[in-house]
């Protein structure tokens, strides 16, 4: 009987909260995802073997032969045997080491399986199962690993044979969004919510064999995301080349381990500070050019700026924020006949001054940036601000409708209320996809303003904002977000009048008070 989505989710939701009496919720992915890798990868070894085991005679076969013909047509990886020549020698497989589970030392032989599996297997699982603390017996005691794994043991066997990589790609995402939901502020480090990311991928439209980059990979969502928006249209996603960097080894193996359970081969996932130490290169030192390239990073971010980089074209960013260092160098890993870039960060990008200015001003001189659109606040796990897309594409590749000027769209209201946070619904992506992509008149209004009810769009020469002074402040453009900011402008004016009539009052009641010959009161 085929394993329901539903099953698999709630067995391994009862192996996570095993954890739930040796550390917060916060730190579970730590634990199970290395884990639930392991189970994932021993079913799919284990049941390739007996596949072996039953199509060949190894009566006529050596040794030598045998492994040879398991690891040409059988096997994609090896699960390779531990302490080999003693009375302990096992395969590293997880039903091995679980046979061993009410003896001592369970932390450390799961920690001397997991990295025989990556010293064994270098080129797709070197430093893949991250620094495994937590195998340690002061950070999470034997009992309750033992408690996990048997929990995790009993959900259905992990391989292709039992179950769809949908099935097992759509429980692995289930549970980061779980431990995001109950994290709190440190998911955001690691997890995008999947609409907003939607959004990104539906506008950029990545296809088939191009290559994707996330210079700030998190979980790896974007990534797989682009390569689910092929397989939504009937196309082939597992052709795309995925690239990711991330900063946190832990958060990289996270990544790898999500990309291997979405069936997804053809990616390298780097370690690194992407600002400081660019993984991807070119053979001349210049950074790597892709043609999708997205990212979510961390906002506001304090950095050791550039002192000389190709990367800061129109300046370098200011110390306290490195949003635009960010864009900077997505703009420069933009291939330059049809890469485009989405960015998903906070208002502050779009009006702050100073080094950020020079920075927009010359993104704009240079035709670089597309479109800004609006979302509503509140919609991430790190922070409840309002946030906004920009939309780059190479010099030359815009549409010619869309060369000279910048497209805003407010989508700030487009949302439905969760548990913990707004979130955008289907129709929210939907319409705003179809507003990115209508055509606008001469005075850059929709020409078919019907087809994305509840947010507003305009398409605005660059004369009109560098009469602006260079601000991409949205509410200077788009009629809605200007009505919300006059309508803040009227609050701040009537509490203003408010409070100058309450110190009237205040005055003229200690002048009443002091001719009566009472006094100690302060304003």
């Amino acid at each position: 009987m085929a394993v329901t989505q539903q099953e698999i989710e709630s067995r391994l939701w009862d192996a996570a909260d095993e954890l739930r009496v040796a550390m917060p919720e916060a730190q579970y992915s730590s634990v199970v995802f290395p884990l639930m890798f392991w189970k994932y990868l021993s079913d799919t070894w284990e049941h390739h073997h007996q596949e072996f085991l039953d199509e060949n005679d190894l009566d006529d076969l050596t040794a030598e032969e045998a492994h040879e013909i398991e690891y040409r047509d059988y096997q994609s990886f090896e699960i390779p045997l531990i302490y080999p020549g003693t009375v302990q020698q096992r395969r590293a497989s997880w039903s091995s080491i679980l046979s061993t589970i009410a003896h001592p030392g369970l932390g450390q032989r799961v920690r001397t399986a997991l990295q025989a599996i990556e010293n064994a297997n270098p080129a797709k699982f070197s430093r893949l199962f991250g620094s495994m603390t937590w195998a340690n017996e002061e950070v999470l005691s034997g009992e309750v690993l033992a408690a996990v794994m048997q929990a995790m043991d009993r959900t259905p066997k992990m391989h292709e044979g039992n179950m769809s990589h949908d099935v097992l790609g759509g429980a692995y995402e289930y549970l980061l969004k779980r431990f995001s939901d109950g994290s709190g502020t440190r998911a955001g480090q690691f997890f995008t919510p999947r609409e907003v990311v939607e959004l990104i991928v539906e506008i950029l439209d990545p296809r088939g064999y191009e290559s994707v980059y996330d210079p700030t990979c998190g979980s790896g969502g974007m990534l797989i995301a682009s390569a689910n928006l092929l397989k939504a249209h009937s196309k082939r996603g597992y052709t795309l080349k995925l690239y990711g960097q991330e900063a946190v080894p832990d958060t990289a193996g996270v990544a790898r381990m999500n990309l291997f359970m979405h069936n997804l081969d053809q990616f390298q996932v780097e370690v690194g500070d992407t600002l400081k130490d660019p993984r991807f290169k070119k053979p001349d030192g210049s950074v790597a050019q892709f043609d999708v390239i997205l990212a979510n990073p961390p906002y506001s971010l304090k950095w050791k700026p550039w002192t000389n980089d190709p990367r800061a074209i129109g300046g370098v960013a200011p110390q306290p924020s490195a949003d635009w260092a960010f864009v900077q160098h997505m703009i420069a890993s933009m291939d330059p006949k049809k890469g485009r870039a989405g960015v998903v960060l906070p208002h502050g990008v779009l009006f702050r001054g100073g080094q950020e200015a020079a920075i927009r001003q010359r993104v704009l001189d240079d035709g670089l940036l597309e479109a800004v659109i609006g979302l509503p606040s509140n919609l991430f796990y790190s922070t409840a601000i309002p946030t906004a897309i920009l939309v780059f594409r190479a010099p030359g590749t815009k549409a010619p409708e869309r060369r000279g000027g910048v497209l805003f769209i407010d989508a700030s209201k487009r949302f439905a209320k969760a548990k913990n946070r707004n979130v955008l619904t289907a129709s929210d992506i939907a319409d705003t996809v179809t507003a990115y992509h209508s055509k606008f008149d001469a005075d850059g209004n929709p020409v078919d303003p019907n087809g994305f009810s509840s947010l507003t769009a305009r398409f605005v020469p660059t004369t009109e904002i560098v009469a602006n002074g260079y601000d991409l402040n949205i509410g200077k453009y788009v009629k809605q977000a200007a009505a919300e900011s006059e309508d803040l402008g009227t609050l701040i004016d009537a509490y203003n009048l408010a409070r100058a009539e309450r110190q009237k009052t205040e005055a003229r009641m200690l002048a009443v008070l002091a001719d009566a010959g009472i006094e100690g009161f302060d304003e």
